[in-house]
């Protein structure tokens, strides 16, 4: 698997936890909302396991949440890479 898949299958995990957390969700309540097993969440969360198109529109459907917000970058996101786009320029200078 290329870097660039990684990191963004990196991404995404990071941005799933998030919207659970930011949903005031345990593992387990996911879980029970979406039908999966707790295990399935843990090891997606953890990138032990890729989830298929059906278990992460079930998750994203528990979350009340449109599948592209794990997929597009936050303005957070898109700040910090400014940032450091901006630091490696400063340095060169």
């Amino acid at each position: 698997m290329s870097v660039f898949l990684r990191e963004q299958q990196s991404l995404v995990i990071k941005r799933l936890r998030k919207e659970r957390e930011k949903a005031g969700l345990s593992q387990l309540e996911l879980a029970l909302r979406a039908d999966i097993s707790q295990n399935m969440i843990n090891y997606i969360e953890t990138g032990k396991r890729t989830p298929s198109l059906d278990t992460l529109l079930k998750i994203c459907h528990a979350l009340n949440i449109n599948p592209a917000v794990l997929f597009s970058d936050t303005e957070e996101e898109k700040e910090e890479a400014k940032k450091q786009v901006l630091d490696m320029i400063q340095r060169w200078m």
